[in-house]
This record gives structure tokens, sequence and C-alpha cells, in this order.
């Protein structure tokens, strides 16, 4: 066994130990892997590395670690690292390779200055944290200093019947949902770096990087002043989104709801609940039928709306 920086040339490759080891639950696209685990600029190079068996000259297990490196004027944590994926061929476990590319990742990051560790949750992330079915990886991380932190976080999912029309959107006194547009560019990202900071503001700055024209975000506007938003993803978006990664698990077209979020001032009167439900309206206008929440612990939330759990993950971290 011997050891290679990651590296593009082993993207097939690497896809088929994914999809071989993990492909049942979380099945892996070449453009989705490229996205979050190349493209991303967070990737930290000196902690992400690539098992060669010898004998085959084929990838027996990767590991990629990420720390903030963007140059934005937004954080998504100080002091804060993450071990996007740790994956080894089930053939090759029980050797040291998973301790070996973990130990790469945790030096790597610790010499960056980072103080605390967390599995996924990256940018780019393709888990909020372990699935919690993965019983042996959980007690592997374990094991190793990193501690569980409660609740579980959870992919809900709803299907709509074909029949089913799509609902009209909510109404609200003195305001309206709608849809963004490019010329909202700036007062929305404005919005976003009042309310939301961080993550939200970081996702929505990379949408419009990436070509977005708006039509990914229903906004709710009161006398012309955006005070809510709900981020809707499908098939034409220009990226593939977190809540539509597992798309190849479904026959039909997947759609996706979240983040979203309602200015703390007009917060108190229902306003989230409706935003969800012009979300939903809107993906159901566009034929869409089967839409998953990602990331969230709030369960009893949107069960009002028939979402229910579908995904779950355990969240572990590991200070330095």
């Amino acid at each position: 066994m011997f050891y290679v920086p990651l590296d593009e040339l082993y993207l097939d490759a690497l896809c088929e130990l994914w999809n071989q080891e993990l492909g049942e639950r979380f099945p892996m696209r070449p453009e989705l892997f490229q996205q979050n685990s190349f493209a991303d600029k967070n990737v930290l190079q000196a902690g992400s590395w690539i098992a060669i068996d010898s004998a085959t000259r084929r990838p027996a297990g990767f590991a990629v670690a990420k720390c903030w490196q963007e140059k934005l004027d937004v954080q998504l944590g100080k002091g804060v690292g993450w071990i996007q994926v740790l994956l080894v061929d089930h053939e090759f476990r029980g050797q040291g390779i998973g301790g070996e590319l973990l130990t790469r990742a945790e030096r790597a990051l610790q010499q960056r200055g980072v103080q605390k560790i967390w599995l996924g949750r990256d940018p780019y992330h393709y888990f909020p944290g372990i699935p919690d079915e993965s019983t042996a990886v959980k007690d592997w991380f374990a094991a190793r200093g990193y501690s569980l932190l409660e609740p579980l976080e959870n992919d809900l999912l709803c299907r709509y019947a074909a029949e089913e029309e799509a609902s009209p959107l909510p109404q609200v006194s003195d305001g309206c949902f709608r849809l963004l547009t490019q010329a909202d560019k700036e007062a929305f990202l404005a919005f976003l770096h009042r309310c939301f900071p961080g993550r939200w503001e970081y996702e929505a700055i990379h949408y419009f990087q990436r070509g977005g024209t708006g039509r990914e975000f229903v906004v709710l506007e009161r006398q012309k002043e955006i005070v809510g938003f709900c981020r809707i993803n499908d098939a034409n978006s220009p990226f593939i989104a977190q809540n539509v990664y597992w798309s190849p698990l479904f026959e039909q077209e997947l759609g996706g709801i979240g983040p979203l979020g309602i200015d703390p001032a007009h917060r108190g009167s229902g306003l989230g609940l409706a935003i969800v439900q012009a979300g939903i309206a809107m993906l159901c206008k566009r034929g869409v039928r089967q839409i998953v929440i990602d990331w969230t612990a709030l369960m009893n939330f949107y069960a009002k709306l028939g979402y229910s759990s579908w995904k779950q993950y355990a969240k572990y971290s590991k200070e330095l």
C-alpha cells in the first residue's frame, strides 16, 4: 500500500469505490464528486490522500479534508476544519489504512491552525454527520476521540400524487411571495448578510457566481423589502444542490427545499411555514412530485406539511 495526494486523475476510480461501498444508499455521480471534492477551494491538499493498492494500482481508500481558504467576507468557522469523507474498501479494512488517512488529515488541519474538526458539515458537504445506520463507522471515530452531539440531523421526504394540483401561493397580510430575479441580487445578499450571515449567505454568493438567475429562491416581500427566503432546487439548477444529491435513487425528478428563513423582526406570525408552502407550490408547479428537505432537526415543524424523516445523521466532532 502506498499513498498519493488527492488528484482529479483518480476521479472515476474514486466514484467507483464510493458506489461499491455506499452506492445503494448514496449514489455518487462524477459531476457531484468533482463539484464537492475537487472544485471546492477549501479542500486542504496536504490533508487529502488516496491509499493505492500496490498490486492493482487501484484506490483502496481516500480522505478529503477541508479548512476555510476562500477570500470572501463570510466566515464559516474560525479555527474549524472538516473531514468531508473518509472511506476504505471493505476488503482492505482492518489494515490501518483508515487510521493512516485520518492521521494525515488531522495533522494537516492542525498545522493550519484548526482547533476543532467536524465530520461532514463542510462547504459543499455530502453529509451533515455520519449516516446514523453506519454503527461501525460511528464506533470507529468514537474510539479515535470524536464525540457525539445531539440531536440527530435529518433529511426529510414528502411525495405528492401525480394528479395532485399545485397549491396556490399562501396569502400574507401586507406582503407577497415571488421568485427572485437577477436584479434583486444585491438586495438579497444584503438581506442575508444582515439576517443570516455565514453558511446561507456563502451558498447564495456561490449560487450567483455559478450563474444563478434567481429562479431557485422564493422570497417574501413586504413594502418592497425582502423579509424572508426559501431556496428551491430542481434538475435545472446551476449546480447540484445538497437536497438533490441523491436524486439517482428516484425514478422521477427530485426537488429540494431549504435553507429558508424569516427576518427576526417579522417572525412569530406563521411566515416560516408559509414560505415553505410557497416553495412547495413553486416546485409542484414545475411538475416536481418528490421533495427533500435536508439537514434539519425541526421534525415537528415540517411534519405539519407532511414531511417525515428519510435519512438520519449523527454529529461528531473532535477538539484538537
